[in-house]
């Protein structure tokens, strides 16, 4: 009895999962069928139209209740990337491919002159991950915000300070390949695009940013919003899809729980923005985009974003096509537009 009493309580403590996924195409839910607010929803497209956003997926218990704009087109991802990352090295250490607590100088990895300082090469891969590597060597892919950002060489010992590093993010695409063997594009497609259905993903069309500055490259990513929507859909069901293990579960845990107080009231997890901080006392809502306790989301410069919400089981994707001259949403009309959909999800019609 005691057993089957631990059994109970641990089924009733685990966080809700989406109980369905897609097939070969979404399957769609009106409004009605639901629970959501037609005249809400109309009231969030409205909005999104006015401020540039190019396409948007909402999806909840595995069905999609709400889509607008060209969903299917390949899209530039921008940061998103790095979450794309994340979830090939959570495959890689499930197999013993990739240690976390492995050093840069243990994997033999360097950069252009200035090289790395001996202080520099103890940080690890996990430290990588949080952003908080203590490099601030130059990187690629950076832009003018960040370079002006970035903290002065050697100011700060490894684990020490969260710093939003692209050098640190691209490392890791050197590390990954290194290990594995494998490119990452071609990795993603055989281990995450395939497994899941992804309807537009071709690693053919993807391509690496490369420079002077460092030796790491930044491995740019395209995506459709329905094919983006699908990954948040697989971290949303804990790393598993259609109850095989796509991602590690224990991985999905570790990445979406913040390490660091990171910028705009936002935790960082690995390669993942939290809604919560690990702050004591901090309230998850007083975040930018004001996402409850237990949310995360992938965050792209020019307007992408892929939200979870555990606690609604619901997944929001928005993406500003970067291919076309539009203004990207500011952080505050964001907030609004999440705002406006978890209205037309709490309404009644």
């Amino acid at each position: 009895m005691r057993f089957i009493w631990l059994l109970l309580v641990g089924l009733l403590s685990t966080p809700a999962l989406a109980q369905t996924v897609p097939l070969a195409e979404w399957a769609h839910v009106s409004p009605e069928a639901s629970g959501w607010s037609a005249p809400k929803l109309a009231e969030a497209k409205a909005f999104a139209d006015g401020h540039d956003v190019s396409a948007v997926v909402v999806v909840q218990h595995g069905a999609v209740v709400a889509e607008w704009g060209d969903t299917s087109k390949p899209m530039e991802l921008a940061s998103i990337r790095k979450s794309l990352l994340n979830s090939l090295i959570g495959i890689a250490v499930g197999r013993h491919q990739i240690d976390p607590g492995s050093t840069l100088q243990q994997l033999g990895i360097d950069d252009k002159p200035p090289s790395l300082s001996d202080q520099e090469k103890q940080a690890t891969v996990r430290m990588l991950l949080e952003a908080r590597s203590g490099i601030y060597h130059p990187a690629l892919y950076e832009t003018e915000a960040m370079a002006a950002r970035r903290p002065q060489r050697f100011s700060h010992a490894p684990g020490m300070f969260w710093y939003y590093n692209n050098w640190d993010f691209n490392a890791l695409g050197t590390i990954y390949e290194k290990a594995t063997g494998a490119s990452i594009y071609d990795a993603f497609e055989d281990e995450i695009a395939r497994k899941i259905g992804m309807q537009d993903y071709d690693p053919h069309v993807q391509h690496k940013v490369r420079g002077r500055a460092s030796i790491h490259p930044a491995y740019t990513f395209r995506m459709s919003t329905r094919d983006l929507a699908r990954f948040a859909l697989l971290f949303l069901d804990g790393g598993r899809w259609n109850g095989q293990e796509i991602v590690p579960q224990q991985w999905v845990r570790s990445s979406t729980t913040p390490y660091s107080d990171a910028d705009h009231g936002f935790g960082y997890g690995y390669l993942w923005w939290t809604a919560d901080r690990p702050s004591s006392g901090t309230d998850a809502s007083a975040n930018a985009f004001r996402l409850p306790t237990g949310a995360y989301f992938a965050w792209g410069a020019g307007g992408q974003y892929a939200f979870v919400i555990p606690q609604d089981d619901l997944i929001i994707v928005e993406r500003t096509d970067r291919d076309l001259p539009l203004k990207s949403p500011r952080l505050h009309e964001v907030a609004n537009l999440i705002d406006l959909l978890r209205q037309a999800e709490h309404s009644q019609p």
